[in-house]
């Protein structure tokens, strides 16, 4: 039995894989690792090697799609198999990094709800008219991880460097997936890293924003499990 690990998105746990795990926790041991110990990608990063098995598949969602670039970007060969999902290869852009600074002066004085539901989650699910089951979901998560977590990942997400020529060194099987409304992390930047990962699959979801591993959670599983599939060359 192999071993996978899931990385969530920001403010996010293993909820966001709950339909993943249901469905692959038969083959895979499957760990959830969540990123909260540290202000920075590289020691979050560090942290999931020490305690991960000397191989492994990795997938990843949003900022779990970055932390999963560093940890390729450090241990290239311990990762069999390497999902980016719903995520960005490039360094955060200045109006971007302009915005985290009020976020998380807001959130420390308490206000963790009102910027989840007013600045992160309306960027999630625009394209679905009754979302509130998934939304209830995020807000959920994002509350039970708590302001400490916010700023942690905020600054993680902040200040993270390119990724570019770290995925034109992946040589493992590769699947990059996002879902066609997905305004935080846009299909073309999915495009952008198939051009850096030629040998990867690109899936394109179409009724899928965001979050597609609770949006269209057969989806993304089944392309997982094909991807656990593949063998190298």
């Amino acid at each position: 039995m192999g071993d996978l690990i899931l990385l969530p998105g920001m403010m996010c746990d293993g909820r966001l894989f709950a339909p993943q795990i249901e469905a692959l926790q038969d083959r895979m041991r499957v760990s959830v690792p969540l990123p909260v110990s540290a202000p920075d990608m590289t020691q979050l990063a560090t942290g999931i090697l020490r305690d991960a098995p000397e191989r492994f598949a990795l997938g990843g969602v949003s900022m779990g799609g970055i932390l999963a670039m560093e940890i390729i970007r450090q241990a290239p060969t311990r990762v069999t198999h390497l999902a980016l999902i719903a995520t960005n290869p490039f360094a955060e852009r200045d109006e971007v990094k302009a915005r985290r600074g009020p976020q998380m002066e807001s959130v420390l004085a308490g206000q963790l709800a009102t910027v989840m539901r007013d600045e992160m989650k309306p960027n999630y699910f625009s394209h679905i008219d009754d979302s509130a089951a998934l939304r209830d979901l995020a807000m959920a998560m994002a509350t039970d991880l708590g302001a400490d977590t916010f700023v942690a990942q905020s600054l993680a997400l902040r200040d993270r460097p390119d990724y570019e020529i770290t995925l034109r060194t992946v040589t493992c099987p590769t699947l990059i997936l996002c879902g066609r409304h997905d305004q935080l992390c846009p299909v073309e930047r999915h495009e952008a890293m198939k051009g850096m990962i030629p040998h990867a699959r690109l899936l394109v979801i179409e009724d899928a924003g965001h979050l597609p591993t609770i949006e269209t959670p057969d989806i993304v599983t089944t392309a997982l499990q094909e991807l656990l599939e593949e063998t190298h060359g």
